[in-house]
């Protein structure tokens, strides 16, 4: 499972470079200037998300004054004190990011120009430009159902390339490892750390167990959810007699592909996707859909450009 069904000549120039074996060096590479020549100046010294304010960060308390944000109270500090008190806040200057990418043995897969892997390798890329310099820091949490390897959130341009390549050298699991998605949001939950921008990226194959996890991490920070989908995700071919593997269970199945049964697991799988969909809107997770069989990055500027538009009360 997983084997490209195009050759390297054939490959469109927004499908991702080859990243593993003796090619993932060149790749990585390659991925890096493709995303600096579409990606620079997108967000126009925007942070992807984070919207300007006040702060939301607890500062120093210091005594009410006329004209004072009564929201601000500090009550605890005012019981003691017996005299009015207000919080300061901080403003948040730099950017916390950190990436959960889920690498179980679902994402080993791909029938269009990659694998759902590499488009995991490829949007932590594009996080790590995006919300780079300024003395932002991004830090990931990686997972391939076998265990979890934290890299701790550091500024600078060789940090996010040696995060890009550890997501990209991850060990694929051995058939049969199941994934634990709503562990590892877990694990990025708590402790509770200073507000930023956490980024899920998952195929979020089976039961959204992972929700609740979510809709507690999306209460101090921004939270975007990115999908990896392949054609194969939602439709079957019409090749008569197919092997249905799961790759997380070992399970397989030998079916052949009938008009009713073809018309039965689309209709399956659009009823999963808009499961996922509503999931993660109740979680109030941003959702991005990148697909093995589309242009990623044109899906990612759509996406960002999107929220961009919200920043500036351009509508919905």
């Amino acid at each position: 499972m997983g084997a490209l069904t195009e050759t390297d000549g054939e490959r469109p120039g927004w499908a991702p470079p080859v990243l593993r074996g003796e090619r993932l060096e060149a790749g990585l590479r390659t991925l890096e200037l493709e995303v600096r020549r579409r990606l620079d100046g997108l967000l126009q010294g925007n942070h992807l998300g984070l919207v300007p304010g006040p702060g939301s960060e607890p500062g120093e308390a210091r005594p009410y004054q006329p004209g004072d944000d009564v929201r601000r109270m500090d009550w605890a500090v005012t019981a003691r004190t017996t005299e009015p008190h207000i919080r300061e806040t901080v403003a948040d200057r730099e950017l916390e990011t950190w990436v959960v990418a889920d690498l179980s043995a679902s994402l080993d897969f791909g029938t269009a120009f990659c694998e759902k892997r590499d488009l995991v390798v490829c949007a932590t890329a594009a996080i790590a430009h995006l919300t780079g310099g300024g003395g932002n820091r991004i830090g990931a949490l990686i997972s391939n159902g076998t265990g979890v390897t934290r890299l701790p959130p550091r500024g600078g341009l060789p940090h996010a390339r040696a995060l890009v390549r550890r997501v990209a050298e991850t060990p694929r699991a051995e058939e049969g490892t199941r994934g634990d998605l709503a562990t590892v949001v877990e694990q990025l939950r708590r402790p509770p750390r200073r507000r930023g921008l956490a980024v899920i990226v998952s195929d979020f194959l089976g039961e959204p167990d992972w929700q609740r996890p979510m809709r507690a991490l999306s209460g101090r920070h921004d939270l975007v959810a990115v999908e990896v989908v392949d054609p194969r995700d939602v439709n079957l071919p019409d090749v008569g007699t197919v092997v249905l593997a799961d790759p997380e269970t070992g399970r397989q199945r030998e079916v052949r592909a009938s008009p009713l049964l073809r018309k039965e697991f689309a209709a399956a799988a659009q009823a999963h996707r808009e499961q996922v969909a509503l999931a993660l809107r109740r979680a109030g997770a941003a959702h991005l859909v990148l697909r093995t069989d589309s242009d990623w990055i044109a899906d990612m500027v759509r996406f960002i450009v999107s929220r961009k538009r919200r920043w500036s009360g351009g509508g919905r």
